[in-house]
């Protein structure tokens, strides 16, 4: 197996491309985000589809890339006007206590209870200054917001947390990069 500084090829691509990836976040704030999801949601399904490569211990290393690429957008969102960039500062500090706790216990529920709204509310916001400018965000229009949001992403936090199911990832493992293609 090919290797590249003791880990093999497949991973190390993927490693490449979950610290390069996220850089784009500071010049195309919506887009770099989405696509840094992306290389989260696909990685383990990009190194069996390589397959030059495991990952074993995976699951800690994955959390400290989600923690980069998540930090580029907390850095831009400190740039958006106040209601948006407290919005930003409370989400992104209670998802990283939710994950420290998560760590430290490795109780699941704390990653239910903390969900990742930050990253759901910077894909809004960077969405709506890029794209709909004039449609000010307001307390109630906030609040509104938030709540939408919140629906999907406890659902998606129980299955990915409390059913442990990865569907994209077998879904794409299957039918979009079958591994003897």
């Amino acid at each position: 197996m090919q290797e590249i500084f003791g880990i093999g090829l497949g991973v190390a691509v993927v490693l490449l491309l979950r610290l390069i990836v996220p850089l784009s976040i500071f010049r195309w704030p919506f887009w770099g985000t989405i696509v840094s999801a992306i290389v989260d949601a696909l990685d383990v399904v990009l190194v069996d589809f390589i397959g030059m490569g495991s990952f074993a211990h995976y699951h800690n290393l994955d959390k400290i890339l989600d923690l980069y690429y998540l930090s580029f957008a907390f850095i831009v969102s400190l740039r958006w006007e106040a209601l948006a960039r407290n919005t930003s500062i409370v989400l992104y500090i209670y998802r990283l206590i939710g994950s420290l706790l998560f760590e430290i216990t490795g109780a699941r529920i704390l990653l239910f209870i903390f969900p990742n709204m930050f990253e759901m509310f910077f894909w809004f916001e960077a969405w709506r200054q890029r794209y709909k400018p004039k449609w000010k965000l307001t307390k109630k229009r906030l609040a509104i917001t938030l709540l939408i949001m919140l629906i999907p992403k406890m659902i998606q936090e129980y299955i990915l947390h409390f059913l442990e199911l990865k569907p994209w990832a077998d879904y794409l493992s299957k039918f979009v990069l079958p591994k003897n293609a």
